[in-house]
């Protein structure tokens, strides 16, 4: 541990207290900072929360320097639906932006990520880098084959985004037969550039932090994007095949299984 990392923990939420902490940590940005629409019963309480949040496990980082009373102590936080799961359930979050029949046709194991947030005075620290790494565990445990999830870009304007919607559509394309694709109703084209126009430096500055992670562990995206009205968001479709990774970071998975044995 760091002087940096002395008190975060790292944990899935174990009671309802972090729950609706990781709710309170995702209304402020999500709602508060980027936009989103909330009901009025979730602007009165301060909490972003829908129906799979009882099904899916909650991997959330907690400074416990932090007041838990005032839901304030967890401030990094990931949602994790294993595909098992999602079955019983009966759907995906992401089935109501992608097509994901290709992915449920693979016969691979899932696990559906989403709502990851880190809170604003933790950004640029270990806290995106201790998150992941929890997820690397859980991956281990679960024996996940393929994750996937929404990452989304602030606004809803395709065309002040066409330079890093481009690359990833040119650069980045999953394979054919993990290929989900964005549902008609609010289907954008990504290939909105021609990959001779276009300037990596350029492209990579306007993309997310997260989209980058999950591009340098090898990840690939869906057909098309999603327009998120609600969320006031462009959403890509981001998959991460873990017998595809890179080699450094497929040894990396492979050196914590080691040392769990």
């Amino acid at each position: 541990m760091s002087p940096e990392t002395t008190h975060l923990q790292l944990r899935l939420a174990r009671d309802p207290v972090d729950l609706a902490a990781a709710q309170r940590l995702r209304y402020m940005v999500f709602v508060e900072e980027l936009g989103a629409t909330a009901s009025d019963a979730d602007r009165a309480d301060r909490l972003e929360r829908d129906s799979f949040d009882a099904v899916c496990d909650h991997l959330v980082l907690v400074d416990d320097r932090r007041d838990a009373a005032a839901l304030d102590h967890v401030v990094g936080a990931y949602r994790l639906l294993p595909g098992d799961r999602a079955e019983a359930f009966g759907r995906f979050y992401c089935d109501a932006e992608y097509d994901l029949a290709p992915l449920r046709e693979s016969g691979r194991r899932l696990l559906e990520l989403g709502r990851s947030c880190v809170h604003a005075d933790y950004r640029g620290s270990a806290a995106m880098y201790l998150l992941w790494n929890g997820l690397s565990e859980y991956v281990l445990d679960q024996e996940i084959e393929v994750m996937f999830g929404v990452a989304s870009f602030h606004g809803t304007d395709a065309a002040a985004l066409a330079e890093p919607l481009a690359w990833l559509h040119h650069h980045h394309l999953a394979p054919a037969e993990l290929r989900a694709r964005a549902l008609p109703a609010h289907f954008q084209r990504m290939d909105l550039m021609p990959p001779e126009a276009l300037d990596r430096a350029t492209a990579l500055a306007q993309m997310p932090a997260l989209i980058k992670a999950y591009l340098r562990l090898g990840g690939c995206v869906g057909e098309g994007a999603f327009v998120d009205t609600e969320f006031n968001t462009i959403d890509v479709l981001l998959m991460m095949d873990t017998a595809a990774m890179s080699k450094r970071h497929h040894s990396f998975y492979a050196r914590r299984r080691e040392a769990r044995a």
